[in-house]
């Protein structure tokens, strides 16, 4: 196939990209529109497959990360150049470009989305005391829960932003919190979605559970920054056991590159360079889930 036809090829996938996302908001805006004017009405809760995160949605609202159409479209564009330039080795390499391109975007949301997590879970012993006080002085837990995602820092306050707007809309606020909890799948946010259920529906001393909530996620950071300092020397050697063969594999293509290409234009050279991936992508898919357990 010619360069022309790759590129119209090309060009036909971006369209029919762009098409599908245009079709998909529509669809999407439609239903939000339906909903509110519903929700204005006679005041029904909202819809629970609207408020369903799955997938991509689901992954980029964890990690924190807006992407505008345009953007998206500009990515999904470069991966497949560079594909298309990498082409003329063989068709299988630009199969590894974009699975190593996807991988790396995999790895590098996961992080982000671990890290802000984290960062969510250290601000709620001040989230869940401002709360507390706020029930003290006379306020409902509900209005203690809205003043305290107001006054909240981020990325606390822009996590809790839709459960803010739900409750705000009408929808029960164990059931906000109950979808924010599904969300983020930290034990701390269920206990919490838990709390604010058994509240509402047999009463009690709110106050003492968000106390009891607030010393175990402090007991529970103190105890994961132990073990962190305990397992570093474990994690640096699964990190140089990943990285190790990679770097090889990038200084050997860069200082003999016809070392390499000539074993992928060598069918043995190529199975081996196939399988040496297959091995390398297992071991540290192995390592990652050992990392993971402790």
């Amino acid at each position: 196939m010619s360069a022309g036809a790759w590129g119209w090829l090309s060009a036909s996938v971006l369209l029919w990209l762009a098409a599908g996302m245009m079709m998909l908001a529509s669809r999407r805006k439609r239903v939000d529109e339906r909903v509110r004017a519903r929700l204005n009405q006679d005041g029904e809760f909202l819809d629970k497959r609207r408020r369903r995160n799955a997938g991509l949605t689901r992954w980029l609202q964890q990690a924190g990360i807006t992407l505008p159409t345009w953007l998206l479209l500009l990515l999904v564009g470069a991966a497949l150049l560079i594909a298309l330039l990498l082409l003329p080795l063989g068709w299988f390499m630009p199969l590894i470009a974009l699975g190593a391109m996807a991988l790396v975007v995999y790895l590098i949301g996961q992080w982000r989305a671990q890290k802000r997590v984290d960062r969510m879970i250290a601000q709620m012993p001040g989230f869940l005391d401002h709360m507390v006080r706020s029930i003290k002085s006379g306020r409902t837990m509900g209005d203690a829960m809205l003043l305290a995602m107001r006054r909240a820092a981020d990325p606390l306050q822009t996590a809790m932003v839709p459960v803010r707007r739900d409750i705000e809309l009408g929808v029960p606020m164990a059931e906000a919190v109950s979808e924010f909890a599904t969300l983020y799948e930290r034990e701390e946010f269920h206990v919490l979605a838990l709390g604010v259920r058994i509240n509402q529906r047999y009463g009690g001393n709110s106050s003492d559970m968000l106390k009891s909530l607030i010393g175990m996620i402090r007991d529970r950071e103190r105890a994961s920054r132990q073990l962190s300092a305990m397992t570093g020397e474990t994690r640096i050697s699964a990190f140089v056991l990943a990285g190790l063969p990679l770097a090889l594999g990038a200084y050997i293509l860069i200082s003999n590159p016809d070392f390499l290409m000539g074993m992928w234009e060598s069918g043995t050279g190529r199975i081996l360079l196939l399988v040496a991936l297959a091995l390398q992508l297992t071991g540290c898919f192995i390592l990652w889930r050992m990392l993971k357990s402790i």
